[in-house]
């Protein structure tokens, strides 16, 4: 169908689960991939090769996303590579679970770094470009818990939830510039991160959902094509909820 076709995508954290989901999807649209990891490993090789294999142009940089420098340093080598950017997935993130009472200061500080400093380094990166280019499409990847919160996640729900007013304020701020600025909020989603959690978890969360099924990265990755593509070109300082009617 071709809705990126002629498209530069910067996704974040694209090295596995729904980071990797959108650059593939993304590619399959035909749009061309510059996604970042904080490493170069088999995941981040493994990327690479997928999106190529689609027939269009591929690019992995390894950084610190938490990192003002850095982000602004990979950008202008991105530039330099492709030439523009349309679309920027805000996806990197991580988390360091633990109740509030038990939680250290360390815990606290990495998230926030990891999962909202970044959105706000990408974003103060790549603005510029798209007001230039007088368009693009900006989506944070943030969560249900951003939302309702969490016990045990203070942390990654501050930041996620942070990462919506970044979103709506930057859609505010750049809109007269054409540049649209929207979340993705995912409920339970299988991804290496979910893996790790026990069954019985995992069975009381897909209890909880109206469609009895968790997410698949794909699922996510549809919602991010909607958010990327000219479909969308009216929806700007949204949250759109995929959680399956949790």
């Amino acid at each position: 169908m071709g809705l990126l076709k002629g498209k530069i995508a910067l996704v974040t954290g694209a090295s596995r689960g729904i980071g990797k989901a959108i650059a593939i999807k993304f590619a399959q649209e035909g749009a061309d991939i510059a996604f970042t990891a904080r490493s170069e490993s088999e995941h981040f090789l493994d990327t690479v090769a997928q999106v190529t294999a689609l027939g269009v142009r591929c690019k992995g940089y390894t950084s610190d996303a938490s990192d003002f420098k850095q982000t602004h340093e990979l950008v202008e080598q991105l530039m330099a590579d492709f030439g523009r950017i349309d679309i920027l997935v805000n996806n990197a993130g991580v988390t360091r679970d633990g109740l509030l009472m038990r939680m250290s200061e360390e815990q606290w500080d990495e998230i926030l770094s990891v999962n909202l400093k970044s959105a706000f380094n990408f974003t103060h990166a790549v603005v510029p470009v798209m007001a230039r280019q007088r368009g693009g499409s900006i989506i944070n990847m943030t969560s249900i818990v951003g939302i309702s919160g969490n016990a045990g996640q203070c942390n990654y729900a501050a930041s996620k939830a942070g990462m919506i007013g970044l979103a709506k304020s930057i859609a505010k701020e750049m809109g007269s510039r054409g540049i649209r600025v929207n979340c993705i909020a995912p409920g339970f989603v299988e991804t290496e991160m979910t893996d790790a959690l026990p069954e019985e978890v995992r069975q009381g969360w897909i209890k909880m959902i109206a469609l009895r099924r968790s997410a698949t990265p794909e699922d996510i990755a549809n919602v991010a094509l909607f958010l990327g593509s000219d479909l969308s070109g009216y929806v700007t300082g949204q949250t759109i909820v995929v959680d399956g009617g949790m």
